[in-house]
């Protein structure tokens, strides 16, 4: 092996390291623990991390201003809830009672949320009722 082939093999090496590290931080920059309302209230190691939030919204203190694009509401589990701020485009199908998911962090005792998302109610639930088909 030669000398310009040993610097290549090496370049190589560095290069394809290089884009692995890039890669694998760039994977871990997107995960984002998922837990339910009150797990999240209960274990404080998962107070100053980034996760998703899921349960109802609160008809209670429920404050929207879709000029500001702020909402502020209490995230429902089902013994605890959580105190929400969310600033972002606030979907069509918020309201209290309404099944949402909430991404952020928790900072100074409110979940600060920069991700909101409805759960939209399905077509084909039972609880809408069954159509009998002609035929």
């Amino acid at each position: 092996m030669t000398s310009v082939h040993r610097k290549f093999l090496i370049a190589g090496g560095v290069l394809l390291a290089a884009v692995a590290y890039l890669a694998y931080a760039g994977m871990r920059k997107g995960w984002v623990y998922y837990v339910p309302v009150d797990q999240f209230v209960a274990d404080a190691r998962l107070h100053g991390q980034r996760v998703r939030l899921m349960g109802r919204v609160s008809g209670d203190n429920l404050q929207v201003d879709g000029g500001a694009m702020t909402a502020q509401f209490d995230l429902l589990g089902p013994a605890r809830k959580v105190r929400v701020k969310y600033r972002g485009v606030i979907p069509d199908l918020f309201k209290a009672g309404a099944d949402v998911v909430v991404e952020g962090r928790l900072r100074d005792g409110v979940f600060e949320a920069d991700v909101l998302m409805t759960k939209c109610a399905s077509k084909y639930d039972d609880s809408h009722g069954r159509r009998e088909m002609p035929g």
